[in-house]
């Protein structure tokens, strides 16, 4: 399939382009490269623009041949979304409303949703499945999940089939090292983690009195490959029966930040020093995945389950870039 991928230069849209083409489909990445890297979609057909913007797509839907979208541009600092909701629900509803728009007017029928596990908010049950209460706690869980719910009424009066992907918490470089986390600034713990095992300089907590075994807040960690395999079979199923579905995306696995630390000094082989830091406004305490329905429904699993091997490919990404940045 022709796919036009929104945020095709960012952390996870690079990966998932990189694996649509291997799996035979023609990518073609729109970003605006506010957060994006062009060198990290080197060789791909690439549109510098808004997804927004209704005349770019619409000129791209037509001259590309566009049989589908995957959609992973967006806003997606939680703290962010807390202190700044209308960029929030300007970045990632209205801007998202008016591509919806234009593919529906161009019979663009399949859709892939880049969503999150903050459509959950905090649990009420753990592992959280897809028939969990959807409460929010910030606004960027809130225009998530507001998406998926117009996603849901396009399905039922225009037709449109879609896949709506619920991450939990990316993770991860490819294992070739090329392709991993590069943020400005960078909020993620992994790659946080692994720049205090490089310079020395301590990395923040942001919570140590959460009611959890250590009193810090509870992740699942999914590598960004296994991530990219999940779109790659969502298309499969829109191209083979449509409809419109919904997936988590987790190993079942919750890590605390103190056992994500502590997991980091052993594949590192290195002291790394923490300094406790208030909570983060909108941060749940706990957030684990079942993705039960993605393995019965898309075939779906994880390659890279363990938190060890997800941590070595970021470290050797880490360490490749530290080394690039020293010669």
């Amino acid at each position: 399939m022709r796919l036009l991928v929104t945020g095709g230069a960012g952390y996870i849209g690079a990966v998932v382009a990189r694996r649509l083409r291997e799996s035979g489909h023609l990518p073609v990445i729109v970003d605006d490269l506010s957060t994006g890297h062009r060198a990290a979609v080197k060789g791909y057909d690439v549109a510098v623009g808004d997804f927004g913007d209704r005349r770019l797509i619409a000129d791209l839907v037509a001259a590309k041949k566009i049989d589908g979208v995957i959609h992973l541009a967006a806003s997606a600092l939680v703290g962010e979304s807390v202190r700044d909701p209308a960029r929030y629900y300007r970045n990632n509803l209205e801007r998202s409303l008016a591509l919806l728009d234009v593919l529906r007017e161009r019979e663009v029928t399949r859709f892939v949703f880049s969503s999150t596990a903050a459509v959950y908010g905090e649990p009420v049950a753990i592992p959280m499945d897809e028939g969990h209460p959807t409460r929010p706690t910030n606004p960027y869980g809130e225009t998530k999940l507001a998406l998926e719910t117009a996603l849901q009424w396009y399905h039922a009066a225009h037709g449109m089939s879609f896949v709506s992907l619920r991450y939990f918490n990316a993770a991860g470089a490819t294992r070739d090292c090329q392709l991993g986390e590069v943020h400005d600034p960078e909020t993620h713990l992994i790659p946080n983690v692994l720049r205090a095992a490089l310079t020395a300089e301590p990395v923040p907590v942001f919570g140590t009195d959460y009611a959890t075994h250590d009193g810090t807040a509870v992740r699942d960690y999914i590598h960004v490959e296994d991530l990219a395999d999940a779109h790659v079979l969502a298309l499969e199923r829109l191209e083979k029966k449509g409809g419109a579905s919904v997936f988590n995306l987790g190993n079942g696995s919750g890590f605390s930040v103190m056992q994500v630390i502590e997991t980091a000094r052993r594949v590192t082989g290195r002291s790394i020093p923490v300094r406790a830091a208030p909570r983060r406004p909108g941060d749940p305490e706990t957030l684990v995945a079942s993705s039960q329905r993605a393995r019965a429904e898309l075939g779906w699993s994880p390659g890279l389950p363990d938190l060890e091997s997800v941590l070595e490919t970021a470290w050797r990404f880490a360490c490749g870039r530290a080394d690039g940045h020293r010669s």
